[in-house]
């Protein structure tokens, strides 16, 4: 496991290296009024899990919404905050003519998918070649197209981003770039939903958080809630794959890098690049960026799933790494099971 300090802890990178990048949201009101809307919008478990070293509480997202993972949070908030927009006194129709189209490598397009179902729009998903047919078949199940584009992530959102431009429809993707920065904000904003009900189960604040992170959404997210909750008590730490560190990439060059490297078994977190606005607020708010092997990611998932809590790489990386990180025995840790075993 790689680890790096945080230089720019408390004061963020540059404005001039972030193109105009918002802070990530800290308005977890709104989420959490338009999800008291939704029938299967019900709070997810905080487990304390004894065993795996320190005093450990787990963020249990594997039921979220039926959709077995954090993301339904995401893109589905965001579509249906979108329905709310227009008035329409039958939002199961609001946003009839409506076609949002993504890339996905996991849960995000499910999310996309269902929230366009609800509202009556249509779900377009461009998949890499690499993203198995199992899930490009759970995408379809949920009324969802499936286009297959490129070798990689990057050139399928590449397509997925020529067609919205071509065809009018709306790109509604996780990360952000230049340019593009209201829907990806507004998706964080659902996150914080998650990072709410944390702090309202955990007993009492935690010494160390662990997050895992692709583009950054759920990191960024949830470390700007836990500061404003928490202040500057808990020791954030957000978690990658070495094969995809664009995060800690970003944090020592002092500007976003893009990375290379090899297809990771964290598929959901290999992700080659930072969203601006998760690189801007992580900046400020994480104490430390860790980068673990595809072995150490897996390692941890037999012992998860002896407690009930079974997994996968992408979804245990935070656990993985609180592990590995040679803590006290009297520290309190806060971690967030992503996503089921199986997506």
């Amino acid at each position: 496991m790689e680890r790096l300090e945080n230089p720019w802890r408390g004061k963020g990178l540059p404005d001039d290296v972030l193109a105009g990048a918002p802070w990530p949201s800290v308005d977890a009101a709104a989420p959490r009024a338009l999800l008291a809307r939704c029938p299967a919008a019900a709070e997810t478990p905080l487990v304390e899990v004894a065993g795996l070293g320190p005093r450990l509480w787990i963020k249990d997202e594997r039921g979220r919404m039926g959709l077995g993972s954090f993301k339904a949070l995401g893109a589905a908030y965001v579509i249906a905050h979108e329905a709310a927009q227009t008035g329409a006194a039958d939002l199961s129709r609001a946003l009839r003519g409506r076609t949002y189209v993504t890339a996905s490598a996991g849960n995000h397009g499910l999310s996309v998918a269902a929230g366009a179902h609800v509202f009556g729009a249509r779900a377009v998903v461009y998949l890499s070649d690499t993203v198995p047919e199992g899930f490009a078949a759970r995408l379809r199940a949920k009324g969802a197209e499936v286009v297959r584009a490129g070798a990689d992530y990057a050139a399928s959102m590449d397509a997925a981003e020529a067609a919205a431009g071509d065809k009018g429809w709306t790109l509604l993707s996780d990360s952000s770039w230049p340019g593009y920065f209201d829907l990806p904000h507004r998706l964080m904003e659902g996150y914080l939903a998650m990072a709410a009900e944390a702090a309202r189960q955990m007993p009492e604040p935690p010494t160390h958080v662990f997050l895992q992170a692709g583009v950054g959404g759920l990191a960024g997210a949830a470390a700007a809630w836990f500061r404003q909750v928490w202040g500057d008590g808990p020791r954030i730490v957000v978690v990658e794959p070495e094969a995809a560190p664009a995060l800690i990439a970003s944090i020592r060059a002092g500007r976003s890098v893009e990375t290379d490297g090899p297809v990771s078994n964290m598929g959901r977190l290999d992700c080659k690049a930072p969203s601006l606005i998760a690189l801007k607020g992580l900046a400020r708010d994480a104490d430390a960026f860790v980068t673990i092997s595809d072995a150490e990611a897996g390692a941890v998932l037999a012992d998860l799933a002896e407690r009930g809590l079974a997994s996968t790489p992408s979804g245990a990386a935070g656990v993985a790494a609180m592990g590995l990180s040679d803590l006290n025995p009297e520290a309190r840790c806060l971690c967030i099971l992503s996503e089921e075993a199986g997506a």
